[in-house]
């Protein structure tokens, strides 16, 4: 498990993810919070080179505006 980033905003019920470095999960891959709840998985990888942005689509039960400001992890 590995750092994605911080939820940013949401956009059209995707949770914006500003990663924290270069590196960046691939699409598919599920996302979780601190507590290692399955918030969603990657959808889109976008932005510049040095610190992308993911779009994360959240799961059924997730509600997007709820992780705005929080940090997830890669799975």
């Amino acid at each position: 498990m590995r750092r994605l980033g911080t939820v940013s905003r949401t956009a059209q019920n995707l949770l914006i993810v500003r990663c924290d470095g270069e590196e960046h999960p691939g699409i598919g891959a599920e996302a979780v919070d601190e507590s290692l709840s399955t918030v969603g998985r990657v959808v889109d990888v976008f932005g510049p080179v040095s610190r992308p942005y993911v779009a994360v689509s959240p799961t059924g039960d997730v509600s997007a505006a709820s992780v705005v400001g929080k940090r997830l992890y890669a799975r």
